[in-house]
């Protein structure tokens, strides 16, 4: 069974109450539930992990990374700034996908731009909790690929 890691960044521990008329009403707790539902019906491994802390980030990426197949992050407000979470995704070697509850692009100007994505084979933003889905659904549909 392929495992796919699912990494949230800061904040993203308070879905459900944080700015909801951003981010929605779901809970962490509420997505990882479904995204754990549907990827064991496609035959794949879930691990999850969430913190706060830029380092616990990179220990779980490099500890994690390299039994992997693939990796869903979505970095919070470290997607624009830190180059160490990119060097860690780019150190294991594992295809990533960056997501993003809202739409970066379209928010304030120091939200547009990603560090992280460059590390990435793709990144969706903007569909709600739904671009979790649709980053797990690429890798359902890449399962075999290399």
């Amino acid at each position: 069974m392929p495992k796919i890691l699912v990494v949230n960044g800061p904040n993203l521990n308070l879905l459900g109450s944080r700015e909801p008329g951003i981010y929605g009403r779901a809970t962490l707790e509420e997505i990882n539930t479904a995204l754990t539902e549907r990827a064991s019906a496609d035959g794949i491994d879930l691990v999850l992990f969430q913190s706060n802390h830029e380092g616990q980030i990179i220990d779980f990426i490099q500890d994690e990374g390299k039994d992997a197949a693939g990796m869903i992050i979505n970095p919070g407000a470290f997607t624009h700034y830190s180059l160490a979470i990119r060097d860690a995704v780019l150190s294991v070697g594992v295809r990533t996908i960056e997501v993003h509850i809202s739409n970066i692009h379209g928010r304030e100007e120091f939200r547009r731009k990603s560090v992280i994505a460059g590390a990435c084979v793709g990144q969706i933003s903007g569909l709600g909790v739904d671009s979790y889905h649709a980053a797990l659904t690429w890798f359902v549909e890449h399962k075999g690929d290399n």
